[in-house]
């Protein structure tokens, strides 16, 4: 399935889970996996905390500070940070599903993480049954 999402700013962390939760539901599989995929080189997916509404704050920041949106970057679009942040983070995701529910952690949340908005972008899931 193929999914589009709006960013609104330069980078951000959208929680998807419960749009892939709705993908599995849909899908009737029960026993399996779902991958999410990320189709740019400015964007990533992750999983972490979905509880505090900080950890994304900090993750943000230490990506920010680990690839300033200023550095000395040979890429002349002056968007090199953002590939830098995406190839970290990665653009893709696997997920157990289990009794035809995502097997996730208590506090584990999916992200689509924005690293050059704000965009219109896109995001895949494929469900496979075990």
């Amino acid at each position: 399935m193929e999914h589009v999402i709006r960013t609104r700013k330069e980078d951000e962390m959208i929680n998807i889970t419960e749009i892939i939760r709705e993908d599995v539901r849909k899908s009737g599989v029960k026993e399996g996996t779902v991958l999410i995929f990320v189709p740019h080189t400015t964007a990533g997916v992750t999983i972490n905390e979905n509880s505090d509404p900080d950890v994304v704050i900090d993750f943000l920041e230490i990506l920010r500070r680990m690839a300033p949106k200023s550095g000395n970057y040979r890429h002349m679009e002056g968007n090199s940070h953002a590939h830098v942040k995406a190839s970290l983070v990665g653009n893709s995701c696997t997920v157990i599903i289990e009794n035809g529910d995502l097997k996730l952690g208590t506090w584990q949340g999916i992200y689509f993480c924005e690293f050059d908005g704000p965009r219109t972008r896109r995001f895949q899931t494929k469900i496979t049954a075990c």
